[in-house]
């Protein structure tokens, strides 16, 4: 079995500004919610490899794991998977941008599947990242759509 999510945000913001804010991994400690700090392994082109560190769960554990990211501008599209996997056999996300009328809409894709040994099984973590998923896109909205405010003053 595996897990599947899928999630789409519309952020009144334009789209470029939208894809330098969300792609920029250095700031998602202030982007996101839950990431504690983003450590940059490798810069190849569009590839990136980095190390995400969770701030600590309700358990005091700390989550960490290495990443894996391609860009595509011009598709509009990026791609990760993690590299290392901790409690997931596998782990890949598809980031889809798409220039709309009232903005950007922004979309996260993730299939994936847990180790026997994981906390949770895939229904579980299905549950978790469409609830997690819902307000990450929220933050970033607000965050994106308060930089677009700022700059067109």
């Amino acid at each position: 079995m595996s897990g599947h999510t899928d999630n789409t945000i519309l952020i009144a913001a334009p789209l470029d500004l939208t894809w330098d804010l969300t792609n920029d991994l250095e700031s998602w400690p202030q982007l996101f919610s839950e990431y504690a700090t983003v450590e940059i392994l490798e810069r190849q082109g569009p590839r990136t490899t980095f190390r995400l560190t969770m701030h600590p769960d309700d358990e005091g554990r700390v989550w960490s794991w290495v990443s894996e990211r391609e860009t595509d501008r011009a598709a509009g599209t990026v791609r990760a998977r993690r590299v290392e996997t901790g409690p997931f056999e596998r782990m890949d996300i598809l980031w889809e941008y798409q220039e709309v009328d009232q903005g950007t809409s922004m979309r996260w894709v993730q299939d994936f599947a847990m180790k026997p040994t994981a906390p949770v099984d895939d229904a579980g973590m299905t549950e978790h990242i469409n609830r997690n998923s819902k307000i990450q896109m929220a933050l970033i909205r607000d965050k994106v759509e308060q930089h677009a405010r700022e700059s067109a003053r």
